[in-house]
């Protein structure tokens, strides 16, 4: 795993549109169906858009009908972390990037084979890079 990324609040609203920060460091979540990536069927490598780690790969995407893409595992288990999100009167589980602390949505046991999860994820929360 990279190092850790820390910046300011100030920094990260220097780097992010309004509404990455918004969802990446404060916890937002984008409308549903509204997002660049819920319905992108390429190939390649979704990656934090605050710090660049690769985080899911087409190969575990799938269409779960929430409007946001969804992935069955991440890339790369120790790039992204989980923790208890209380928030909203639910018990959901948070995810975020290991590296920087970006909130990226949620994960839940409701997803498909073989693991079962549905990484629910905010397309604002990613930047894609196309297979070569």
């Amino acid at each position: 795993m990279s190092n850790k990324v820390e910046k300011s609040e100030q920094e990260w609203k220097e780097i992010l549109t309004p509404e990455q920060f918004k969802v990446t460091r404060q916890k937002g979540t984008e409308r549903a169906f509204s997002g660049e990536y819920y319905n992108l069927k390429d190939k390649g490598v979704y990656k934090c858009t605050c710090c660049g780690t690769e985080l899911f790969s087409s190969d575990n995407k799938f269409d779960s009908g929430t409007g946001w893409p969804s992935f069955w595992q991440p890339l790369k288990e120790e790039n992204v972390a989980t923790e208890v999100d209380q928030s909203l009167f639910m018990k959901r589980t948070e995810v975020h990037c290991s590296v920087c602390g970006a909130h990226l949505g949620h994960v839940f046991s409701d997803g498909p084979r073989p693991t079962g999860e549905r990484y629910c994820i905010n397309s604002v929360s990613l930047t894609f890079e196309p297979e070569s």
